[in-house]
Order: structure tokens, then sequence, then C-alpha cells
């Protein structure tokens, strides 16, 4: 395949655009914004149609608030819960989510929600304002935002679901489901195919049935008899969720998650695990003959920090490992995560 010609550098573009730039007070990222001016003066000549434009236009606004509103809470964990809008206050399933928004606070952990009423009204009302983001979409028959988030610096409205799932699933350390419709399966199965493609980092991702209900079960159960039997997924795709009968232990096991494991960075070919704690030589041993199956070139092995890892500040000094991932088995990756926290 021919590869696509890249139109010839314009220097009298860039110096503009590095005047505008010097213009603004320069700032972080100049390189990209001035990647993101070059783009957007394209659509002059590129795209015609003005609702096109009106999309590429909201999508950037929208996605530089929402990022703009989290950035001052970088170093807290936060945990996306999604579940139905129809749930009633009454119910066990609100009542469940409302005790899941509370103890995830007095974990230290803040809760996103789509800031609606039902499952999403219950988890910020058990977080408490403080510990809450709203992440609101506009909808004909959805209008109102529940008293405690509404008027919150941390509430951002948008008009796309994609910009809204992009800042769900890209600020949680953890994703909660609870029963929901059409709209809970959406974010659910997004946020696995993501992680099962590699194009979202590794978390902990819960499916919460309330009590007596077989609700996740008999989901699962179809995941197995149809997806997984047709091999339309493989077996380790099932690993990337987990299923729980209360909240306690789906909150222990999101916890878990981060006892050793810190993140992860691809550096060319190389996977790299930040960790809190350096694995022994034997661990290191032990974790090769295990997880042989996915690697794909260098073993696994203790490195220090890459040239590349160098404008991750707040990481460089953790230990880590690092290896030639086959880029297919995000399930046994998180198995692998899953056996590194227990060292």
């Amino acid at each position: 395949m021919d590869k696509p010609v890249k139109a010839p550098i314009d220097p009298e573009l860039i110096r503009r655009i590095q005047e505008l730039i010097v213009y603004k007070g320069c700032g972080h990222n100049q390189e990209l914004v001035a990647d993101i001016i070059d783009n957007a003066l394209k659509l002059l000549h590129d795209v015609e149609d003005r609702g096109d434009v009106r999309v590429i236009q909201t999508a950037v606004r929208e996605l530089r608030y929402a990022f703009k509103t989290f950035a001052p809470y970088v170093d807290r964990k936060k945990i996306t819960v999604f579940g139905s809008a129809r749930t009633k206050p009454e119910e066990p399933e609100y009542k469940q989510a409302f005790d899941f928004g509370r103890k995830m606070a007095e974990a230290k952990w803040m809760v996103i929600t789509g800031a609606g009423p039902g499952i999403m009204q219950a988890g910020l009302e058990g977080a408490g304002a403080d510990n809450s983001f709203g992440a609101a979409i506009r909808l004909p028959h959805e209008q109102t935002t529940p008293s405690i988030i509404s008027g919150d610096k941390k509430l951002v409205n948008f008009k796309y679901f994609f910009t809204r799932k992009v800042t769900f699933i890209r600020q949680a350390d953890a994703i909660a489901l609870f029963p929901g419709g059409f709209g809970t399966m959406d974010e659910g199965f997004e946020a696995m195919t993501l992680m099962q493609t590699g194009k979202s980092r590794l978390r902990p991702l819960v499916c919460i049935n309330p009590p007596g209900s077989t609700f996740w079960r008999t989901w699962d159960k179809n995941i197995h008899e149809h997806l997984l039997r047709h091999k339309l997924i493989n077996e380790t795709d099932t690993k990337i969720y987990r299923i729980f009968e209360n909240n306690d232990d789906a909150i222990k096991h999101i916890i878990r998650f981060y006892r050793n494991f810190h993140s992860t960075r691809w550096v060319r070919d190389t996977l790299v695990i930040r960790l809190k704690n350096k694995p022994t030589p034997s661990a290191i041993q032990a974790l090769n003959e295990d997880f042989e199956d996915i690697i794909s070139g260098e073993p696994i092995r203790v490195i220090d920090a890459l040239p590349e890892e160098q404008d991750e500040i707040a990481a460089l000094n953790l230990p880590r490992i690092a290896f030639g991932f086959d880029r297919r088995s995000y399930g046994r990756l998180r198995a692998l995560v899953d056996a590194l926290n227990t060292l």
C-alpha cells in the first residue's frame, strides 16, 4: 500500500503558528498544540460540510475543558461508576450504589458518574460532593442534574457521547458496573474492548450484583455460551472483568490491583511495567516460566527508567520490569499484574 503523500512544509505557516503560541504565553506541549492548529487550518480546504467541522470543533472544546477539570486531581485515584438512570431510590441497586460510593470515598478514591438520576445519583450521593465528578450528557428526556453535583466545578457537560466516554475511561483507575440498560452495556463493553485490544491501560473492572440478583451472572453466561463457545473471543478475554456479589469484595479487589502495580508504558516494542516493589531474581524467573506464552522477544527483566520515560517524573524512581509482550493476550497480561501484586 502506498503511503499518503505529506504536504510540503510551509516555513511561513510554521513561523506564524509559533507567533500565536508565543502570543498566548507559550505553555505546555507547544509542538502538539502547533500540530492541532495546523490541522485546524487544513479544515478550511479539506472539509466543506459545516456539520462535520462542528463535530471536530465541539469535540476538541469538550475534551479540553474536561481534561482541565480533572487536572487538579491527578494524584487521586478515581473510579467510574456505570448503571441505570431508571433505578429508583427505594430499590436495592440504588442503596447498594450509594454504599459503594461511600466506601470508595472512605478509601480515599473519587467517584465519576454520568451525573444523571438512578445509579449515577446514588454513587455521587454516597461519595459526597467533595469526592465526586459528574460527566453529564445533554438529552431531551434527562435535563436535570442531581443537586449533589449541580453547580459544582467538577461537573462537565457534554454534547457527544463519544467525548463523554473518552473522559469516563481515560480518567478512571477502575470501573464499576451496576445493572443497567443499553447505555450501561455500551459503556461496559467499550471499556472491555479498549483493554482487550490494548487501546487503554489495564484497570480493574468489576460487575456488582445487587442482593439476590443474578444480573451479571446471567450476562456472563451469555458471554460464555455465545461469544466464547463460538470463538468470537478468547478464554483470557473473560479475565478482563470480575463479578462480585457485594461491595466489600469488589472494593477489596479494586484496591488490591494497585498493591504493587503502578502503571505501564510502551517504549517502542518493549512493555514497561512500573511497580512499588522490586521483584527478586527468583520471582523474575518464575514470571518468565509462568507467562512464557505472552512473551515475544526479550524476556521479563528488571530495568532502570528508560530515556523515553523522562517526561513522567512521578514514575521515574519506581522499580520496573520490561519484556517483549505479544500485544494480543491482554487477559493474560491482567493475570501477570495479579501475580505481581502477590509478590
